[in-house]
């Protein structure tokens, strides 16, 4: 799929493209940092309709949650690709250790070799997890590594 991206001088960048539907999508990215979707008509394509205002803060929620699905295709595309490298899931229940604590304090990378490339929580997703974050309980964490690795991280996180 082809986007187009635009100059609007003083505004900020257009994104563009065709959806599978024939729509012609549109996403205004403002120097203010608020977003504006729209949709072009299909009888004037110089006419738009505004679809729904985003500020900075919703528009990272919603590029997380429209993220998260797509990163884990991409993490099962590299698996297959990589032979012995895998993506796991490991829960964090109340009863761990780690449930509190952030994620540095693991050493999960360390200790295993498998790194925890995401964190999923029902309203959120933590993309690339620093070391700070902490870990709550419900939290799953995305994994990549090998067998061993994920089977090693599922038992510090579950000793």
């Amino acid at each position: 799929m082809d986007v187009n991206e635009v100059l609007l001088p003083g505004v900020g960048l257009r994104y563009e493209f065709t959806n599978q539907d024939g729509e012609r999508i549109g996403l205004i990215a403002r120097r203010t940092g608020d977003f504006e979707l729209i949709v072009y008509s299909r009888s004037d394509p110089d006419s738009s309709r505004l679809i729904m205002r985003l500020n900075s803060e919703e528009a990272d929620a919603l590029a997380e949650i429209l993220g998260a699905p797509r990163m884990a295709e991409r993490f099962a595309d590299l698996t297959k690709e990589v032979p012995g490298l895998l993506a796991g899931q490991v829960e964090v229940t109340t009863g761990s250790p780690f449930a509190g604590v952030p994620l540095g304090q693991t050493r999960a990378r360390t200790r295993t070799g498998a790194s925890i490339v995401a964190i999923v929580r029902p309203d959120d997703v933590i993309a690339s997890p620093t070391p700070t974050d902490v870990l709550l309980p419900g939290d799953v964490l995305v994994v990549i590594g090998t067998h061993d690795g994920i089977a090693g991280l599922r038992k510090i996180i579950h000793p």
